[in-house]
C-alpha cells in the first residue's frame, strides 16, 4: 500500500506535449516536510515561500496542507499531530498512512537548509506553471475561431497575473529607508521651489504638490466642456517645452494630428479653428513660424491607439521608460480603456481593474501617471455655487478610482454655469478652478488659473490665488507667465514606429 501511494504522483511524470519530465524535486519535498515535523520554528521560514500546490506529489501537497493548518491554529507540529490532522481531514490513507509520515521524519537530521530547499521547490513550481501557460497559448493559437489579438491580450494578462502571484517583496530594516528619505529631503532642499517631482508649470499647484510625485496615480476629472484635455495639454506643454522632461501622452479620444493641432494652438496662441482651416492672417503666420519651433525636438511621445487595453499600456510604458527615459505618463481618458483578456461581471468591475492596474504600473515604474476621467451627470442636477462644484462621489463608473488615486483634481469653470464670482468675491470670468479634492501626501484646496478656451490653454494668472481648505492655507504669489526662453533650433522629422510617435 505504501509503495502504491509513494508512486501516486500527479497524473503522469511525463509531459505528453514535450516528452520531458515535469520540473520536480520530490526528494527535496520529502526533506522539507521531514524538517517541518522535527523543528517547530521551521514553518515561519518557509511560510511565505511555499503553498500546498507548490508540491509536485499530490500526497506531499496534502501533508503540507495539514502542517499549514496546524500552524494557523497555533498547535504543535510533529509526527503525531500531523497524523491526527490528516485523520481529521480524511486524507491519511491517501498519503500512505502513518508509516509514510514516520519515514519522512526519519531521513532528516536538521532543518538547517530548509529555506534553500524551499526556494528550489518554488522555482520548480513556477516552471510547471509556465509550461501550463505556454501549452494553453499554443492550443488556442491553433484554434482558428479565436482572434489572435484577443489571445495576445489574454496571454499577457495571465502572464502578468502569474508574475504577480510569484513576486514577493521582502521586508527591509529601517536604516536604508531613512537614508533614502533623508537624501530626498536634501535634494528637495537644493531644488528650486522645493520641487521633488515633475513640475506642472503652474506655480501655485506646484507649491501644494511639490510636483507630480513618483509612483503616484493622479486623476484629473471634469464634466464635458470644462477643459480637462486642455488642462492636460497645458501641463504636457509646460513639462516638455519649459522643463524638457520626457513624457508620454496616450490619447484614446483624439488622433495624433488632432492632438498636435491643439498643442500648436496652445503654444502659438492661435485659435484652434484657424489651425484647422488654415485661415491665418500675416501676424498669425509669423507667430506660428516662430513659436512652432518650440515643439521640435522635444521629448513628447504620443500614442493614439484606440481602445487601448491596460495590458498594451503596460508593455508600451515599460519600453518608453526604458528606451526614452520617460518620467511621466498621461492618459486621455481612463473610461476609454479596457481590460481585454479578463472577464468581468459589469463595466464597474472592469474600470476598477484598470484603475488598480494604473496604480500598480505607476508604482512599478516609479513615475507619476496622470489619467483623465469623466464625471457623472449628478453635478448638472445640483443648484447653486457649491452645488456645481464637483465632488469625489461624482467620479464616473467606479468608487475604486477615488480609492486607488493618490490625488484627485477637478477642472471646474464656474463661468460655464453663469457663476461669475466666488464666495471670496474673486472674479471668475475667464478663470478655471483646479480643485484638489484628494491629496494623500498633502493639503487640499483650490488653485485659480486663467483659461483661454480659443487656444486650449491654461496659464498662471498674474496674481495666483488659492482658497484655503482643510489641511492647510496657502498664500498667493505673483508669477510670470511670459516667454519660457529662447527658441530652440528646429530639428528634422523624428522616426515613427510601433504606434508611438515622437512630436
Amino acid at each position: 500500500m505504501a509503495n502504491d501511494n509513494r508512486n501516486s504522483q500527479r497524473n503522469n511524470n511525463i509531459d505528453p506535449a514535450y516528452g520531458h519530465l515535469q520540473p520536480q524535486a520530490t526528494e527535496i519535498e520529502r526533506l522539507v516536510l521531514g524538517a517541518l515535523m522535527i523543528d517547530s520554528d521551521a514553518f515561519t521560514v518557509v511560510s511565505e515561500i511555499l503553498r500546498p500546490e507548490t508540491f509536485y506529489e499530490k500526497r506531499h501537497e496534502k501533508i503540507y496542507h495539514a502542517i499549514q493548518s496546524l500552524n494557523m491554529e497555533e498547535k504543535a507540529v510533529d509526527i503525531t499531530t500531523v497524523v491526527e490532522q490528516l485523520k481529521r481531514e480524511g486524507t491519511l490513507e491517501d498519503v500512505g498512512g502513518a508509516v509514510y509520515i514516520v519515514e519522512l521524519s526519519q531521513h532528516v537530521v536538521s532543518s538547517a537548509h530548509i529555506e534553500f530547499h524551499s526556494r528550489i521547490l518554488a522555482q520548480k513550481f513556477l516552471a510547471r506553471q509556465l509550461i501550463t501557460f505556454a501549452s494553453m497559448v499554443e492550443t488556442k493559437a491553433f484554434d482558428e475561431s479565436i482572434d489572435v489579438d484577443d489571445l495576445m491580450q489574454e496571454a499577457e494578462s495571465k502572464l502578468f497575473e502569474l508574475s504577480q502571484k510569484n513576486m514577493r517583496q521582502d521586508y527591509t530594516q529601517i536604516d536604508p529607508i531613512i537614508a533614502e528619505a533623508q537624501e530626498k529631503i536634501q535634494i528637495a532642499a537644493g531644488s528650486k521651489g522645493g520641487l521633488t517631482g515633475v513640475p506642472s508649470g503652474f506655480t501655485k499647484l506646484d507649491d501644494i504638490t511639490s510636483g507630480w510625485q513618483p509612483s503616484d496615480l493622479v486623476i484629473i476629472a471634469g464634466r464635458p466642456a470644462m477643459g480637462k484635455t486642455s488642462f492636460a495639454l497645458s501641463i504636457a506643454k509646460n513639462i516638455v517645452v519649459d522643463y524638457d522632461v520626457p513624457m508620454a501622452f496616450f490619447s484614446l479620444e483624439m488622433n495624433k494630428v488632432q492632438l498636435a493641432n491643439r498643442l500648436i494652438s496652445n503654444v502659438c496662441e492661435i485659435a484652434g479653428s484657424k489651425i484647422m482651416n488654415g485661415q491665418l492672417n500675416d501676424a498669425e503666420w509669423q507667430r506660428l513660424d516662430k513659436n512652432i519651433r518650440k515643439l521640435y525636438g522635444k521629448p513628447l511621445y504620443i500614442d493614439d491607439t484606440a481602445a487601448l487595453s491596460i495590458f498594451e499600456l503596460r508593455t508600451k510604458a515599460r519600453r518608453l521608460v526604458r528606451e526614452k527615459g520617460v518620467k511621466l505618463i498621461m492618459i486621455d481618458y481612463l473610461q476609454l480603456m479596457n481590460a481585454t483578456g479578463t472577464k468581468f461581471g459589469n463595466r464597474q468591475e472592469e474600470v476598477s481593474t484598470i484603475s488598480r492596474s494604473l496604480k500598480g504600473l505607476a508604482k512599478e515604474l516609479d513615475i507619476p501617471i496622470l489619467a483623465l476621467s469623466q464625471l457623472n451627470r449628478t453635478v448638472e442636477n445640483r443648484e447653486g455655487i457649491e452645488g456645481k462644484r464637483p465632488q469625489l462621489s461624482d467620479l464616473r463608473e467606479s468608487g475604486a478610482i477615488e480609492q486607488d488615486a493618490d490625488m484627485v483634481l477637478f477642472v471646474h469653470r464656474p463661468e460655464y454655469y453663469h457663476i461669475y464670482t466666488d464666495g471670496n468675491n474673486n472674479d471668475l470670468r475667464g478663470m478655471a478652478q483646479i480643485i484638489i479634492a484628494k491629496h494623500r501626501k498633502g493639503a487640499v484646496g483650490d488653485v485659480l488659473l486663467n483659461f483661454k478656451g480659443e487656444f486650449t490653454r491654461f496659464a498662471n494668472p498674474e496674481e495666483a490665488y488659492v482658497a484655503p481648505n482643510v489641511g492647510g492655507e496657502f498664500i498667493g504669489s505673483r508669477m510670470n507667465d511670459g516667454d519660457p526662453g529662447p527658441d530652440p533650433d528646429p530639428l528634422g522629422p523624428m522616426p515613427v514606429g510601433d504606434g508611438v510617435t515622437p512630436y
